[in-house]
């Protein structure tokens, strides 16, 4: 009777769990069992191990063979155990020295004729075994730049088990065929990439990285995106067809700052595993882009697939940027999924096959038009949506996601003056990303010793007790606070972006300017602008506070960055009910049917006009105390701004 044992590595999801494999001879008659949750892949292996060991030189023994992987609870998967079973069993068979391989990890998959195949997920797998005390990994020579990247670890690559078996019995080491010294493509390597991915979506190819000097124009959004840069908020683009918000999106990763180590190391982790990583690039040291169609599945997005998930575009995205264009195009319950993520940096995807948890800690940034025209509030008009359309397209992006954005820009046409001056003094990438390489200098220092490393990351009540900002700075924040323009959240995140425009500006702390501009980045609206609104306006305006609890209801389905739902009108003169209701004029002077029948509520979209009740009196309209900055909201809505 023999036994021998050695180790190996089960990947779930981007984390490794160390297998022991056992191989136990007996008499009796020949056979094979596998056991310990093997898939289809892996059962496979007794045929392919079988057929390696025999084309190697070795002697296959004619015994009772048992190959246990423990713990058997575990699930297993793939075929970079072969390297681990073909060695047990010629220790199990005294080919091989069993005290030789007990301290060794083997992973690679086996070919009939005994080369040795790469698997994807080298780099996590050499990870758990580091962790685990193992201090010597046998890897495909192919994979030997990928594991070698864990320090304090010796790897060995092997081309064949036939090498291998000499390596171990201290023989003298056959030389195998290289391809690559024939000029020939290596065939082996097709196991490295996910069939159906293309080659290293998501990564950056080459040294070409897009130029943010190439945007014409867009000096506020240049401004938002070099903020987002600096402190890794959320961003959103919103505007007509052909403003520039994709190639304004496309320039972001450009402005980050290089992956630190630790970093580089998790991205690659998650590429690895995902069979992304492009030959010859074994470490990923650029923040990655992922930028997914809006015919996306939740699955694709979040991570998914058959047995245990495998990582989805939002872990691919990890420390880099990932970008929805045309966002409200996407499925509503695709785009909800990124709540949890946005705010705790992972994702646990739980399924039939398994719960794993995936890092996914990104900077999203979304694109999307005004309505589904692309035409509404632009200068040149000729939207031809009706409100009602508008308000579904709006609502596509729900108020608890938006809510989660820190940054919401209106990417105005560009002008042609802008054009004409085009490539005169525009900033480059680099010297956008020297500053925001200064201000995450900044941020660091000040965060030394605590587990955040960004302005976004740190949580709101560790900004208002230990890092205060000026006296008196967020009077205007507490107030949209009390008056339900701005929630507990969104206090939270102005504070980050104003530490953020502080580190910008090389400020110790941020200032009233700082806070006010953070609010206007938010919410679209200028702070300290003179309110002109009409007296309809107003009385339109102050309804919200004092309206009844129908209108109430109502209007707090308004979300931040979707537009107002309500704006400043001339009031209708009440009419006896036997008459017809007076039609309600949207933006553009087109003229919409009220959708509710008379002495109802009329509500339609940002930038139209809502009818009064006839029953409402004049004490229902006395302003409240904080109606003028409502009122001032409300005008905003009517010239354009978005709240």
């Amino acid at each position: 009777m023999g036994f021998a044992r050695t180790c190996s590595v089960a990947l779930v999801g981007v984390e490794g769990v160390v297998v022991e494999v056992q191989a136990d001879l007996e008499p009796g008659v020949a056979a094979f069992t596998l056991v310990g949750l093997p898939d289809k892949s892996l059962v496979e292996s007794r045929d392919r191990v079988r057929a390696a060991v025999v084309n190697s030189g070795a002697e296959w023994p004619q015994k009772k063979l048992t190959v246990g992987l423990s713990p058997a609870s575990v699930p297993k998967s793939g075929s970079g155990f072969d390297l681990a079973v073909a060695c047990a069993v010629l220790g199990a068979a005294e080919r091989l020295d069993p005290r030789e391989l007990t301290d060794l990890m083997m992973i690679g998959e086996l070919g009939l004729d005994g080369r040795v195949r790469p698997v994807r997920g080298v780099l996590p797998a050499v990870l758990a075994a580091a962790d685990a005390g193992y201090r010597q990994v046998v890897v495909p020579e192919q994979t030997l730049a990928e594991a070698s990247l864990v320090p304090g670890v010796s790897v060995l690559g092997i081309r064949s088990l036939r090498q291998l078996i000499a390596v171990l019995a201290d023989e003298p080491v056959p030389d195998e065929e290289n391809p690559l010294d024939e000029g020939r493509p290596d065939p082996l390597m097709a196991g490295l990439v996910m069939p159906g991915t293309g080659v290293a979506p998501g990564l950056p190819q080459g040294d070409h990285v897009p130029d943010l000097s190439d945007v014409a124009g867009q000096h506020n959004a240049r401004r938002a995106l070099e903020v987002a840069a600096a402190g890794r908020h959320h961003i959103f683009f919103k505007g007509p067809p052909g403003a520039g918000k994709t190639m304004l999106a496309e320039r972001l990763p450009g402005l980050l700052p290089p992956l630190t180590p630790k970093e580089s190391l998790e991205v690659t982790a998650v590429h690895s595993v995902a069979g992304t990583l492009p030959p010859g690039q074994p470490l990923v040291d650029r923040p990655p882009y992922c930028a997914p169609h809006h015919s996306a599945t939740m699955a694709s997005l979040v991570g998914g697939g058959t047995g245990l998930p495998r990582p989805g575009a939002v872990s691919l995205a990890h420390h880099g940027v990932l970008f929805l264009d045309e966002a409200a195009e996407c499925s509503p319950r695709v785009l909800d999924a990124l709540r949890q993520p946005l705010e705790s940096g992972h994702i646990i995807v739980a399924r039939a096959g398994g719960m794993l948890r995936m890092p996914a800690r990104v900077l999203l940034a979304l694109a999307a038009n005004p309505c589904p025209c692309g035409r509404h509030g632009t200068t040149a008009g000729g939207c031809e949506c009706r409100p009602s359309s508008i308000r579904r397209y709006r609502a596509r992006l729900s108020g608890p996601l938006m809510d989660r954005v820190d940054l919401r820009i209106a990417v105005e046409p560009v002008a042609r003056s802008e054009l004409i001056a085009f490539g005169r003094g525009a900033e480059t990438s680099a010297a956008v990303a020297e500053r925001v390489h200064a201000a995450r200098e900044r941020a660091a220092a000040r965060f030394d010793g605590t587990p955040w490393l960004t302005n976004s990351e740190v949580p709101g009540h560790e900004l208002r007790t230990r890092w205060p900002v000026h006296p008196g700075a967020l009077a205007q924040a507490e107030r949209d606070l009390e008056c339900g323009l701005l929630t507990a959240r969104g206090l939270d995140r102005v504070l980050r972006v104003a530490w953020t425009a502080a580190d910008l500006a090389g400020r110790g702390r941020p200032t009233k300017e700082d806070v006010d501009w953070a609010l206007e980045l938010r919410t679209g609206v200028r702070r300290g602008a003179t309110t002109t609104a009409t007296s309809a306006a107003t009385t339109t305006a102050t309804g919200l506070a004092t309206g009844t609890a129908k209108r109430g209801r109502r209007n707090a389905g308004a979300r931040p960055g979707t537009g107002l739902r309500l704006a400043a009108a001339a009031t209708p003169t009440p009419q006896p009910r036997t008459g017809a209701w007076p039609k309600v004029t949207a933006a553009g002077g087109q003229e919409a049917e009220p959708e509710e029948p008379p002495g109802a509520q009329t509500e339609v979209g940002a930038g139209t006009a809502l009818a009064k009740r006839p029953q409402e009196t004049p004490d229902s309209r006395r302003p409240p105390p904080d109606s003028h900055l409502r009122s001032a909201l409300a005008h905003s809505a009517e010239n354009g701004g978005e709240r």
